[in-house]
């Protein structure tokens, strides 16, 4: 009898590139449809505000909450199946608010054909324990340190 083989692991992957990758990657299901079975362009627009959210959070190091949107263009349909990546990037750093630029792509169900359907810009208030405006120079991230391609 022959002892079985050694299973041999893979190395450790190679961390992704964070500032390349979307913020947030999700799938549209037949539940995010309206009754003729497009896909609400309110779910694609609070898959945005999540992902800007979580962008301006990172940046302000707490807890943001949504004032508003400056810009919203939707360019293509997002169908059911389709790949909704999120991109982000900080455009605006304001005393208590940040504004974060969002690119929205589909890879389309079965084809991965790419497309642009949606972007928008997102502004954010740092808030604390209380709900209260945050300012930035309680951030622990310095205006020096602004990096622009950071997401």
């Amino acid at each position: 009898m022959t002892p079985p083989k050694a299973v041999t692991l893979s190395p450790a992957p190679e961390l992704p590139e964070f500032d390349r990758a979307p913020v947030l990657r999700v799938r549209a299901m037949p539940a995010d449809t309206n009754p003729a079975g497009d896909v609400f362009g309110g779910w694609v627009l609070s898959q945005m505000d999540a992902s800007g959210a979580m962008t301006a959070a990172r940046r302000s190091q707490g807890r943001v909450v949504t004032i508003g949107i400056e810009a919203m263009k939707f360019h293509k349909p997002v169908l059911v199946g389709d790949e909704l990546n999120c991109y982000c990037r900080v455009i605006k750093v304001g005393r208590t608010s940040i504004t974060v630029d969002i690119d929205t792509w589909v890879r389309r169900y079965l084809t991965d054909e790419p497309h642009h359907v949606t972007e928008g810009i997102f502004t954010y208030v740092a808030i604390d324990e209380k709900r209260r405006p945050r300012t930035s120079d309680t951030w622990g991230w310095h205006r020096e340190d602004e990096h622009h391609d950071w997401s």
